[in-house]
């Protein structure tokens, strides 16, 4: 007998793979070229792009969320789906307040926890900010996932 719900390992699966493939669409082709240059800067202009980029990114992960949840028939909980939304959410604009920092000699926020260990290489390797960036995201998205999957209707 199939049960009516899938079980959490199955919905946290489908969850995690939906929300990663929605960050990468919303982190690389709904986030606009002024939000990717400005999210970094001091300051209301750089918060106000950070915002607008978490915006359009939750709200792509959102509907990518919603629409699995019902292709597949997960029965997510809709307090545990805005509960990851935001757990996303949050952490995201954390990390991509510190966009165009992550080599800096006195980093801050989240760059200065990823310097622990990785300090030269973050200042050697231009590729490296990009890389601790997508860790630090796909980290919490496993977070969010557990957090949605968690329960059912």
């Amino acid at each position: 007998m199939v049960p009516d719900t899938p079980l959490p390992s199955a919905r946290f699966a489908a969850v995690y793979a939906a929300l990663t493939a929605s960050h990468e669409l919303a982190d690389h082709w709904v986030q606009i070229d002024t939000q990717a240059v400005a999210k970094g800067k001091p300051g209301r202009e750089g918060a106000v792009a950070c915002a607008k980029h978490v915006a359009t990114y939750t709200a792509t992960q959102a509907l990518a969320l919603y629409a699995t949840s019902r292709l597949l028939g997960l029965h997510l909980r809709l307090s545990r789906a805005l509960a990851a939304l935001a757990v996303s959410a949050a952490t995201h604009y954390a990390a991509d307040r510190q966009g165009g920092h992550w080599g800096d000699a006195q980093p801050r926020g989240v760059v200065r926890l990823a310097a622990v260990g990785h300090a030269t290489w973050l200042q050697r390797d231009p590729g490296a900010g990009y890389l601790m960036d997508q860790a630090w995201h796909k980290t919490w998205i496993t977070v969010a996932a557990a957090v949605a999957a968690g329960g059912t209707r």
